[in-house]
């Protein structure tokens, strides 16, 4: 099983998973309503990043690849500690870790 996205619930920091969602606003991937419903609707921070990479898994490649370089951007240490690289061939498969 994949660790990469309980890891990142685990350890994403709401100052880093907000600059995250406005990148991503900034590329396109989400519009307003959408990064209001994700903030809003999850008051813990762990829920914010689960309904975040469910998101963007949703979106499908382009967007995952996005959230994988915003990521290495904002924060390189928590890049690194997911051992995500700059270009992975399949990324949803990172996030591969849902919930049925």
């Amino acid at each position: 099983m994949n660790p990469v996205r309980p890891e990142f619930v685990k350890r994403v920091s709401e100052e880093i998973l907000k600059r995250l969602l406005d990148e991503l606003l900034s590329d396109g991937v989400f519009n307003h309503s959408e990064i209001d419903g994700i903030l809003q609707k999850n008051p813990i921070r762990a829920d914010k990043a689960r309904d975040t990479i469910d998101a963007v898994m949703n979106k499908g490649q382009r967007a995952c690849r996005l959230m994988i370089k915003r990521l290495h951007h904002r924060d390189p240490t928590l890049s690194n500690q997911l051992r995500l690289g700059r270009s992975v061939e399949n990324m949803s498969e990172i996030f591969n870790q849902r919930k049925p």
